[in-house]
């Protein structure tokens, strides 16, 4: 069994043996970095950070047979400030027609686009290699839990939910859009220049050209990246769509890599979410049968680790969730305490209300 939950100065140790392993930019393997995340993480859902569109989210999956961290999500409250914007490249199509030659063109454009009051972003999902498959649908839980916490608390997000997805990049981690464009106005290479932007774009601005790009130029193989999903990602992307995400025709400008968009009050998830009187059964009923049908999530200002979630079959009556006794241990429920309940599947035809409250 699993237990998603806000990040915590205990889980440094960690999370750097998971930085160790992976070694993904989103998770560096840096202590002090991880440190500075961790803090960050832990002043936003204490709201320590006043300022709800600074803070920035960090979830961790707990596995709780051997206590060990395999996995994160996060949610930045918004990607793009004044200090910070966020930038990416519009994929705009030209066509040119000459009547002379009787020549027919479709060229892709790429502009330098910029947002001073972005989107909230969902990213941040890293899930140790053992626990990618299995019954228990443990990066479905890492990616439903973000959404869980934003429909808790939707007055501390923004109108749009924005995930950027990864393109398929060379067994290096190298990006073929970057080494034929970014790096030309540059000098960096990508992993020098992701790192740098995580604290500062003013580079890319000044060193970007202002006008349009046309990708036409580019060697065929390097615009078959523009806008695709890498094969690691395709999981991501069918998840996505599947609660209403869609392509916005913008692109990372270091990778290629599509940015997936959609109307925060339009995601699928909400309609299905209740916010139920949690009973607690003294009898054993099918909680930890796999694979689990829902996420049951509680945030508490109380507790220490105030955001708990974890996948279960909980019974659902008409006001209140039945729960097996090591369901309602490990989200340390009290008897008729009121727990928010997303689905982990979405009937296909569904009706968009607000999230019941």
């Amino acid at each position: 069994m699993f237990l998603l939950r806000n990040v915590t100065t205990q889980d440094i140790d960690g999370l750097l043996a998971l930085a160790e392993m992976l070694n993904t930019l989103n998770l560096p393997y840096h202590r002090p970095s991880l440190e500075q995340q961790i803090q960050h993480s832990i002043d936003s859902f204490t709201e320590t950070i006043t300022d709800p569109r600074k803070r920035e989210y960090l979830f961790v999956a707990e596995d709780l047979s051997s206590g060990k961290i395999v996995g994160t999500s996060m949610v930045i409250a918004q990607h793009g400030t004044k200090e910070s914007p966020h930038l990416y490249f519009e994929v705009i199509e030209d066509q040119r027609y000459s009547s002379t030659l009787d020549k027919h063109f479709h060229h892709l454009i790429l502009r330098l686009g910029r947002n001073f009051d972005g989107p909230t972003e969902i990213g941040g999902l890293i899930l140790h290699p053992q626990y990618r498959a299995g019954a228990y649908k443990l990066g479905k839980q890492l990616s439903f839990v973000r959404f869980l916490f934003i429909g808790m608390h939707k007055k501390w997000f923004r109108k749009k939910l924005l995930a950027e997805l990864l393109p398929p990049l060379l067994e290096d981690g190298t990006s073929l859009l970057w080494e034929h464009l970014g790096r030309h106005f540059t000098g960096l290479d990508y992993r020098q220049a992701d790192y740098i932007s995580r604290t500062n774009k003013e580079f890319i601005i000044s060193l970007f050209p202002s006008g349009d790009m046309y990708a036409s130029l580019l060697p065929s193989h390097v615009q078959a990246v523009i806008g695709a999903v890498g094969d690691s990602t395709q999981g991501v992307k069918k998840m996505l769509e599947s609660v209403g995400f869609e392509y916005s025709q913008r692109i990372d400008p270091f990778d290629g890599g599509p940015h997936f968009e959609i109307d925060t009050h339009q995601l699928k998830l909400f309609a299905h979410t209740k916010k139920l009187e949690a009973r607690i059964s003294i009898e054993d009923v099918d909680c930890m049968l796999l694979p689990p049908s829902h996420l049951v999530g509680v945030f508490d200002h109380q507790h220490t680790i105030p955001m708990r979630a974890c996948a279960c079959r909980p019974q659902l009556l008409e006001h209140q969730v039945l729960l097996s006794s090591k369901v309602a241990s490990v989200l340390q429920l009290s008897p008729k305490q009121r727990v928010f309940v997303m689905p982990l599947e979405i009937p296909q035809e569904i009706q968009l209300d607000p999230l019941a409250v």
